[in-house]
């Protein structure tokens, strides 16, 4: 998990994005924050947005320091309601894959947001989902397809006429535009 920080304040107040990589099948998570979270407001996010997908994870890998993961942990593991008991050791490691995935979200909303002036945060969704069906060297398929065993149906596969109407055309339309532009 790392974070992007020093973005512009959001309508709904957030300036950072928490970008959280699962590991095994290159799946991207990026969640919008403010950098006054404190380590509870972290531990109930990755409750409610990554453990309910994945469950706990065995080790996780962070740019912020030692304080921040173990009060990240303790919060974690008290909503979960186990007690969280530390090893004698602690040995940082370095990710070099989150830091290209956020090299790619950075290019992803710059280019989205010259187009909608500044409104990064209302594009993170299009982003994630357009990053995890990205084909990915190292795994010899897209993040998504490592994780449900198949190809993701995108909007610009929707080109059924009665999938457009069930959608709407304009929802369709939209996304598509978007989806091409990230």
């Amino acid at each position: 998990m790392y974070f992007i920080v020093g973005l512009p304040l959001t309508q709904k107040g957030h300036n950072s994005i928490w970008v959280i990589i699962e590991r095994l099948t290159k799946s991207a998570h990026f969640i919008p924050v403010h950098s006054t979270y404190r380590p509870s407001d972290y531990a109930e996010l990755y409750f409610s947005q990554i453990v309910r997908l994945y469950g706990v994870p065995r080790t996780i890998i962070s740019n912020r320091g030692p304080q921040f993961t173990a009060r990240f942990w303790e919060h974690l593991h008290s909503l979960l309601g186990k007690k969280l008991v530390r090893s004698s050791a602690y040995h940082p490691q370095t990710s070099s894959q989150t830091e290209r995935v956020n090299q790619i979200l950075e290019d992803m909303l710059r280019a989205c947001v010259i187009s909608s002036k500044g409104a990064w945060e209302k594009w993170l969704t299009l982003a994630e989902f357009s990053y995890n069906n990205i084909y990915q060297e190292s795994i010899q398929m897209a993040p998504f397809e490592a994780l449900y065993g198949r190809k993701c149906r995108t909007p610009l596969n929707w080109v059924v006429p009665s999938e457009r109407r069930y959608y709407g055309i304009d929802f369709v339309n939209e996304a598509e535009k978007q989806v091409l532009i990230i």
